[in-house]
């Protein structure tokens, strides 16, 4: 069936969903793949997601963790070792039972997370204490089965980084499950310009298989939160299972203390809703694929204006520089082109620039505001101004999270926050069956913890129940 393309993006107050689909289908980042679920990242999305891998990658080396490749079929029998993991998963694996035109001995799991085949390469590997700690990360495509799916929010198939440690010491463990939860919070701050909540899952909510798992929460435009990263501490439920094991100083056999972490293409998906607005995408510099755009005015003197163009470029300095040359649509329509991919800024060159010597400057995150750069200028302006329009992004979103973030003592003032789209801190007494209730009567669920909880004494804001600590309560995607 084909998709047919917006033609005018829908705005966030009408239908935020909609508006969202059309700002990826708009802004060329993806597109409906022939497969129910699945999508085509495109090349302007893919350039925004190759920015992710190497800001990330980065971060990743310089923690001591190299890259490797892991097979994405998995033996069936690998996903039946661990109980809590394999009942999780079960219902969305993609199960290959047919090769070469002959059915398979043993049918094989389309990879949904890799610890699995990864840890049964780990049990070969280490057998001492000098093999540990053994750090690994993947950049792969991963295959859930899902029932309802949205544009990098949630999709059949994704891409995403997973890391996987193992350690001497459940200490050791703790360090770096904490450490890669810490490095997904620079990542937001400081690159995707997001304020994140870091926090502990409940353990209806944590991930399959680990002891503890610590999240990054975001609150998205229209009030929901995305659960951006996470970073597990696994224990040694995977170690009993896999039988990782090693010879320690002491000339003991132990268990290895397990962690894993990741980010996916999702976290496009939250850039998007994070900054977006009824104009299309707006953009981080640090993170966006082109920082500035060139749009040339074309007057009677083109090779005058070509003349100056390159004049321009130059003096631009070392920014990721694009140049609209085309002359079959109107600057207008480029305007608007380039405002829906979120641009930072567009450079504009006419007739007077050239006259004059210089060019005019729009940010995108304050359309309507025209700035006028000499060229000698140009070169610390846009430095200046791109670092100026990152700080102001994020500033935004973080005003945004605290205007929008209510602490609650009752009931009626939970259902009523989260009904005006709020995250809600509230008491939670702990109870799996008041999680549940929670849920079901207002579609809220325990994001986290937040790490700088305090302990104080409460009532449980459903069932009255003593309670320490308030919890971060919101409707997620």
């Amino acid at each position: 069936m084909k998709i047919k393309q917006p033609e005018q993006i829908t705005p966030q107050s009408k239908n935020f969903s909609r508006w969202y689909t059309d700002v990826v289908l708009k802004a060329q980042l993806a597109d409906y793949a022939p497969v129910r679920g699945c999508m085509v990242i495109r090349p302007y999305g893919y350039a925004l997601w190759e920015r992710y891998q190497k800001i990330l990658d980065g971060m990743i080396k310089k923690a001591g963790v190299p890259n490797a490749y892991f097979p994405l079929f998995i033996p069936w029998s690998f996903l039946q070792k661990e109980k809590e993991h394999v009942e999780n998963f079960s219902p969305q694996t993609a199960v290959v039972t047919h090769g070469g035109g002959k059915k398979l001995k043993e049918p094989l799991i389309v990879r949904p997370t890799s610890e699995t085949i990864m840890y049964y390469m780990y049990s070969r590997w280490i057998s001492s204490w000098r093999d540990l700690p053994l750090k690994i990360n993947q950049w792969a495509n991963v295959v859930r089965w899902e029932m309802r799916t949205s544009l990098f929010l949630r999709t059949t198939e994704f891409l995403w980084q997973e890391g996987h440690t193992a350690h001497a010491t459940l200490e050791e463990a703790e360090k770096e499950a904490r450490r890669a939860l810490r490095m997904y919070q620079k990542f937001y701050e400081k690159y995707l310009a997001l304020y994140p909540i870091l926090g502990v899952k409940s353990n209806q909510e944590k991930f399959a298989g680990a002891e503890k798992t610590y999240t990054v929460e975001i609150m998205m435009k229209d009030g929901k939160s995305l659960q951006a990263a996470t970073s597990h501490n696994l224990g040694q439920n995977f170690a009993k299972s896999f039988n990782i094991t090693f010879q320690d100083k002491d000339k003991k056999t132990k268990y290895v203390w397990q962690t894993s972490w990741g980010l996916s293409t999702r976290a496009i998906g939250g850039l998007i809703m994070g900054h977006g607005d009824d104009h299309g995408l707006v953009l981080p510099p640090r993170v966006a694929p082109i920082q500035a755009v060139i749009i040339p005015i074309w007057g009677k003197e083109d090779k005058k204006t070509k003349a100056y163009l390159e004049q321009v470029k130059k003096a631009a300095g070392n920014v990721r520089l694009e140049v609209d040359l085309r002359q079959e649509v109107s600057p207008g329509w480029k305007f608007n082109e380039w405002e829906v991919k979120g641009v930072p800024i567009r450079i504009e060159i006419g007739p007077r620039e050239q006259q004059e010597k210089t060019v005019t400057l729009v940010r995108r995150d304050q359309l309507g505001e025209k700035i006028t750069v000499s060229l000698e200028k140009l070169k610390d302006k846009l430095s200046s101004l791109l670092e100026e329009i990152q700080e102001s992004l994020y500033q935004k979103h973080k005003d945004f999270t605290e205007k929008n973030s209510l602490f609650v003592d009752s009931w009626q003032e939970f259902k009523k926050a989260i009904a005006n789209k709020k995250f809600v801190y509230a008491y939670w007494c702990g109870s799996p069956q008041c999680e549940e209730k929670i849920k079901e009567e207002t579609k809220a669920t325990t994001r986290c913890l937040p790490l700088n909880a305090t302990t104080k004494k409460g009532k449980c804001v459903f069932c009255g129940k003593p309670a320490s600590q308030r919890w971060l309560f919101a409707r997620s995607y």
